[in-house]
Formats: C-alpha cells, structure tokens, sequence
C-alpha cells in the first residue's frame, strides 16, 4: 500500500468540499465560521492533527453535498489563508478554489470595537478591514483604525 494511501484517515466523498492543509488546531474554527454545527444535516469529517511534510501537522475537513461560495472562502483566510479547497463532483476533484487574501477585505467580517462608526446603524457603511500582515495575520478596521482580535473576529463574520 502507498504511503498516501496509508495516511488516509477519512473515506472519499462523492460531492462536496475538501478543505485541506488548515493550520494544526483551527478545524474547529473554520466549521464555526462556515456555520457549521451539530445542526448541520450534511456529513462532515474532520480530521486534526494529520502529518504534513508542508506543515508538520494540519487539519482536514470534508463537508458532503455542500459547495463552497466565494464569501466563504474570503472568511477562510482569517484562519486558514494557504488552505487548499477542493470542490468535488461524482468522487473526482471538478474545480480548485481559491483563498484570496487581498490588501483590504469588505464585508467579510465586522470591526470587533463597539464604538466603531460602522457598529451605528444608521450609518450604513462597508465594513472594511485593511491587511496590515500576513503572517501572522494582522488587520485593522479601515475607519477607527484599530488592530482586530482575531479570536473575537471570528465570531464576527458577515
């Protein structure tokens, strides 16, 4: 048996998405900005601490029967911005999405300040984050100027 045969720790899925090289421990946080719950009437895997020549260890997660969005992926780079996608068709890989994490993100997630102009509604302005760092990942909201706490961004996805 092939060593990538023996490395594989989840079944194949007929149509879906595969989400794979998420950074060691964040699984759990990429299910919860997908809104991905025990709700969820789809099958999903997760796999944690695989092997990775790439990454020492990473996580995995395959969500059956759902494709992806754009938006979705944009919300991914807060957490897993070299992440591979993969979208499947009838068990064969039918497209490659990905991850684009540009100098600014819009809409993707709001300012964790609550005296941020964009937290008045009745100012109703983009929200729009700035890239400040990649690695490690650093953003500040484009109108109060401050740094976001990625963990409490997170739980503000649009």
């Amino acid at each position: 048996m092939s060593n990538e045969h023996s490395m594989r720790r989840v079944t194949a899925i007929r149509n879906g998405t595969v989400i794979d090289h998420i950074p060691q421990g964040q699984a759990l946080a990429v299910l919860d900005m997908l809104g991905i719950s025990d709700a969820t009437s789809v099958p999903v895997s997760l796999v944690m601490n695989v092997p990775s020549k790439k990454m020492g260890n990473k996580d995995i997660i395959k969500v059956e029967d759902r494709e992806l969005t754009q938006g979705e992926l944009d919300r991914l780079a807060l957490v897993a911005p070299d992440a591979n996608v993969a979208i499947i068709r009838a068990y064969t890989v039918a497209e490659k999405m990905i991850i684009n994490l540009g100098d600014e993100m819009v809409n993707v997630v709001r300012c964790t300040m609550s005296n941020c102009i964009t937290s008045n509604l009745r100012e109703p302005l983009p929200h729009r984050m700035k890239v400040v760092s990649r690695d490690p990942l650093e953003l500040r909201c484009h109108y109060c100027g401050r740094p976001q706490d990625l963990v409490k961004l997170v739980k503000n996805v649009i």
